[in-house]
C-alpha cells in the first residue's frame, strides 16, 4: 500500500488570498438552498466525536443525499462536508454492519453481489467485501479495504464524492439566511479536493481531502481509484479530511490510520485511569458505563487554548452553562477535573456589562457560545449568549460541591471574585421586580422566550397549554438560589468571613420559607411549576418539583408527598420520570419537555431523594436508565426519549432528534449511582460518609476504585444480601482519608 502523503492545507482565515471567481451555491453544491426536508432518522445515524470535529453520517458512512440537513463532518459550528459517498462498481452495495466500539472511531462493512460481474453459480453469492474505517482525531481520516472472493481477477473501481456546504450549525438546525458569503469552483490537484468559501465576515474556509493514493481520475469533488482485485488480496486507499490549518495539531500529519487510533486510545486509556472506575456483576451495565466514562471525554473541547466538556451531538457541540456545569455536578464521583475544568472555563467568561441583543448582564453565566459565520457576523446573539437564568446560581452550587470533593480551598479563593459577582448578578439582576424571587424575561428579540432548562417555547405551560407572561419565576430555580446561598455561606465560613456567612443563611432560610409558602400546592401533594408575571402559581405537575429535593428545600412531610407524586403512573412512565404529568391537556409524550424522560432530570432527583433518606425510592430510576441504556445503540443513554407508558415486552420510544452522545445524558449514571450508595465527601475535614447505600435488585455487587475524595484514592466494594446492602473499605492511597459507613 501506498503510504499517505502529508497534508497540505492552507493555514487561516486569510481573507486576501487569491482562490478565483465567485460561484452560485448550487454551482458549487448542486442546491442553492439547505433541503431540510431531506433528514435522516436518529436510529439510522453513525456519529464519531472528538474534541473539536463530529460526524454524523448514515449507517454506511455516507453523508447523502447533498445537504441532508441531520448529517455532515462540522468544524467549530461550521459543516465541513456536506457530501460524502463512496460509489463502487456493481454497487450500491449493501451492508453488513455498522459499528461504533469507541466514540471516536468506527467501521461499517459493506458488500457487492456477484451479478454484476457475470457470477457463475459456483462464484460466491457476495462477490466484493468494503471494509470502510473511520476515524476523528484532529481531522477526518478513512480507509477503505477492498476484498474479492472471486475465483478469478476482478477490474474494479471505486469513486469517492465530496461537497462542502459550510452551512453553519444553525442553519442546518433549520434557521433561514437570505444572505450567504461566496462560494468557489470546487478544485481537483494531482492528490487532493479543495473546497472554499468566504464567509460574510470575510473569513476565508477551505476544506481539504488529501488522497493518500493518487486517483486514477479525478475531477471537482470526485474521485476515482481503479484496481485488479485478485481473489482473498486486499487492497487499500487511505485519504484525510481537514478544515484550514486544523491538520497541525498534536498529531503528527501524514500518519497511517492505525498510528492514529492508537495515539487516541492512549489518551482515553489515560482518561480513564485518571478516574474512578466502576465494575459490577452485570456485564452490560459495565459497558454502559464505561461508554459514558469515553463519551465524557470524546465531548471535551479546547477553545482558545482551554478545554472544557460540551453538550452534546449534533447539535450542541459546544460549551452550554447550565449543561457543562450540570454535567460537572453528575461527574464529581467519577471525575472532579471536569468541575474545574467548567468552574473556571465559565469564570473566565463571566458577565460584564449590559447587552440586551446578548442578554449578558455584570456576574451573570453565559447560556451558549458558538463560533460559526452566523456568530461571528452576529446574525444571532450567540458570542457568547447570556439567556439563561439558572447557569449562574448553579455555577456557585458547583463551586461549592467541588470544595466538598476535592477541599481545594485555593480554587475557592481563586474563584471568589467571580463567586462575589454572580452573587451580586442574582440580587441585582435576577430579582426582576423585587420580590425576592429570581425571574426571566427576553430581552434580546433573537433569545429565548423560556430561560430554564425546559427551554423550549411551549416547555413552561399552565395546565391548558397556555404560556404565562413574564416576568417568569420557576420553581427549579428558587430551589437553585437557596442552595447557592446555603453553600456560599459555608465557604465564606471557611475563609473566615463569618459575618458574610451570617447573611447569606439569613436570605436563604427566608427564600426556603418563601418557596414552601408560596409554591406549595396543597391539594396536588407538589409545588407549582412557576409563578407567573401576576405571581399566581402555575398549578402544572412537573419533574421540576423534584429539584427541589435536590436543593434540600421542602419540609420533611413535603419531601414525602412529592416523592410519592414524582413516582406515580401519571408522571412516571416505567422508563423514568416524565417532564410533565400525562394527566395534563398539554401532555405530549413526543414533545421535547412536555411529556418526555430527560436522564438527567432523573438523576437530580434520585440525588435529592437520598438526601431526605429515601434513596432506595430511587432504586426504580435506577433499573429503568439501565435497562434503557442496555438497549440503546451503542448502549448509551440518549438526550431523551418519548414519555410513552411502558409495556411489556416493548423498548422505549426515540425522540426524532436526541442528542447522543449528550454529555449531563453520559453523567446521569454516576450521579444516579451516587445517590444510591449514599456517597457524600467532606475533603476538608478528610472524611467521606457512606450513608444508607442500597443496591438495586439487577446488582448484587459494585465495586468504585479509585474514587478521589481530596488529594486521597479510595476503593469501595458493595454487596447486596436481599434487602440489605452492606459496603467494605478496599483501600485508601494518598492522604489519609476516614470512611465512614453509616446505616441507620
Amino acid at each position: 500500500m501506498t503510504e499517505p502523503r502529508r497534508s497540505v492545507v492552507s493555514a487561516g482565515p486569510a481573507t486576501g488570498t487569491a482562490v478565483g471567481a465567485a460561484i452560485t451555491m448550487a454551482e458549487a453544491v448542486g442546491y442553492a438552498s439547505l433541503p431540510c426536508a431531506q433528514e435522516a432518522p436518529a436510529a439510522s445515524t453513525l456519529v464519531l466525536k472528538h474534541d473539536q470535529l463530529f460526524l454524523v453520517a448514515t449507517a454506511q458512512g455516507e453523508i447523502t443525499p447533498p445537504g441532508n440537513c441531520s448529517l455532515g463532518l462540522f468544524h467549530n459550528d461550521t459543516r465541513i462536508l456536506s457530501h460524502y459517498a463512496l460509489r463502487v462498481r456493481g454497487g450500491p452495495a449493501s451492508l453488513l454492519s455498522a459499528e461504533v466500539p469507541r466514540t471516536y472511531t468506527g467501521q461499517v462493512d459493506l458488500t457487492v453481489k456477484d451479478g454484476p460481474f457475470g457470477g457463475d453459480p459456483w462464484d460466491p453469492r457476495h462477490a466484493v467485501h468494503i471494509r470502510r474505517e473511520l476515524l476523528l482525531s484532529d481531522r477526518f481520516t478513512e480507509r477503505v479495504t477492498l476484498t474479492s472472493y472471486l475465483p478469478s481477477s476482478l477490474e474494479y473501481w471505486i469513486e469517492l464524492a465530496c461537497g462542502a456546504d459550510f452551512a453553519d450549525i444553525f442553519e442546518v438546525r433549520g434557521w433561514r439566511r437570505e444572505v450567504r458569503g461566496e462560494f468557489f469552483a470546487p478544485e481537483a490537484e494531482a492528490d487532493s479536493l479543495t473546497f472554499r468559501y468566504r464567509g460574510r465576515d470575510g473569513r476565508l474556509l477551505q476544506t481539504v481531502v488529501a488522497l493518500g493514493r493518487r486517483p486514477d481520475e479525478l475531477g471537482p469533488g470526485v474521485a476515482r481509484w481503479r484496481f485488479v482485485l485478485e481473489h482473498h488480496q486486499p487492497q487499500r486507499v487511505e485519504w484525510e479530511v481537514a478544515l484550514d490549518g486544523t491538520t497541525v495539531g498534536r498529531f503528527p500529519v501524514g500518519r497511517p490510520l492505525e498510528d492514529r487510533r492508537a495515539d487516541l486510545e492512549r489518551v482515553y486509556r489515560g482518561w480513564r485511569t485518571a478516574g474512578s472506575r466502576w465494575a459490577t456483576d452485570v456485564s452490560k451495565f459495565d459497558v454502559v458505563l464505561r461508554r459514558a466514562t469515553d463519551d465524557l471525554r470524546a465531548l471535551y473541547v479546547e477553545v482558545d487554548g482551554e478545554q472544557v466538556v460540551s453538550a452534546g451531538i449534533p447539535w450542541y457541540s459546544t460549551v452550554f452553562g447550565r449543561d457543562s456545569i450540570i454535567t460537572s455536578l453528575q461527574t464529581l464521583p467519577l471525575n472532579p477535573r471536569i468541575a474545574q475544568d467548567t468552574l473556571r472555563y465559565l469564570a473566565r467568561r463571566q458577565g460584564t456589562r449590559e447587552d440586551d441583543f446578548t442578554e449578558e448582564q455584570p456576574g451573570k453565566i453565559l447560556h451558549e457560545f458558538r463560533r460559526g459565520e452566523m456568530a461571528r457576523n452576529g446574525e444571532i446573539p450567540h458570542v457568547p449568549y447570556f439567556g439563561t437564568v439558572d447557569a449562574t446560581p448553579l455555577w456557585l452550587v458547583l463551586l461549592h460541591e467541588t470544595w466538598r470533593w476535592t477541599g481545594d480551598v485555593e480554587l475557592v479563593r481563586e474563584l471568589l471574585p467571580n463567586a462575589e459577582r454572580a452573587l451580586a448578578w442574582i440580587d441585582r439582576y435576577g430579582d426582576v421586580d423585587g420580590d425576592g424571587f429570581v425571574e426571566y424575561g427576553r430581552h434580546s428579540p433573537k433569545g429565548l422566550v423560556n430561560q430554564g432548562w425546559k427551554d423550549s417555547g411551549d416547555g413552561v405551560p399552565w395546565p391548558d397549554a397556555r404560556s404565562p407572561r413574564p416576568p417568569i419565576a420557576l420553581v427549579e430555580v428558587q430551589g437553585y438560589v437557596y442552595d447557592a446561598k446555603i453553600r456560599m455561606a459555608e465557604l465564606f465560613q471557611t475563609l473566615g468571613d463569618q459575618a458574610r456567612a451570617e447573611v447569606l443563611r439569613s436570605e436563604a432560610a427566608a427564600m426556603q420559607a418563601a418557596i414552601r409558602s408560596k409554591f406549595w400546592l396543597e391539594d396536588l401533594g407538589t409545588f407549582a411549576l412557576a409563578l407567573d408575571g401576576a405571581k399566581q402559581p402555575l398549578p402544572t405537575v412537573t419533574s421540576n418539583a423534584g429539584h427541589l429535593l435536590w436543593s434540600r428545600v421542602p419540609t420533611t412531610e413535603q419531601a414525602a408527598r412529592l416523592s410519592a407524586r414524582l413516582l406515580a403512573p401519571d408522571l412516571f412512565s416505567g422508563w423514568g420520570i416524565r417532564t410533565l404529568s400525562a394527566l395534563h391537556p398539554s401532555f405530549n409524550p413526543m414533545s421535547y419537555h412536555n411529556g418526555s424522560v430527560w436522564p438527567h432530570d432523573n438523576a437530580i432527583i434520585a440525588l435529592g431523594l437520598a438526601l431526605y433518606g429515601r434513596a432506595r425510592e430511587a432504586l426504580p430510576l435506577v433499573r429503568a436508565l439501565h435497562e434503557a441504556a442496555v438497549r440503546a445503540e451503542s448502549q448509551r443513554l440518549p438526550e431523551l426519549f418519548c414519555g410513552m407508558d411502558r409495556e411489556r415486552g416493548v423498548g422505549w420510544v426515540r425522540y426524532p432528534t436526541s442528542c447522543s452522545p449528550q454529555a449531563w445524558a453520559s453523567g446521569a449514571l454516576f450521579m444516579l449511582l451516587q445517590a444510591v450508595l449514599g456517597l457524600f465527601p467532606e475533603a476538608s475535614a478528610g472524611v467521606l460518609h457512606v450513608r444508607n447505600p442500597v443496591l438495586p435488585d439487577f446488582l448484587e455487587q459494585l465495586t468504585v476504585s479509585g474514587l478521589w475524595v481530596g488529594r486521597s484514592r479510595v476503593s469501595l466494594q458493595f454487596r447486596r444480601h436481599r434487602e440489605r446492602t452492606l459496603a467494605n473499605l478496599l483501600e485508601v492511597s494518598g492522604s489519609p482519608l476516614q470512611v465512614r459507613i453509616e446505616l441507620t
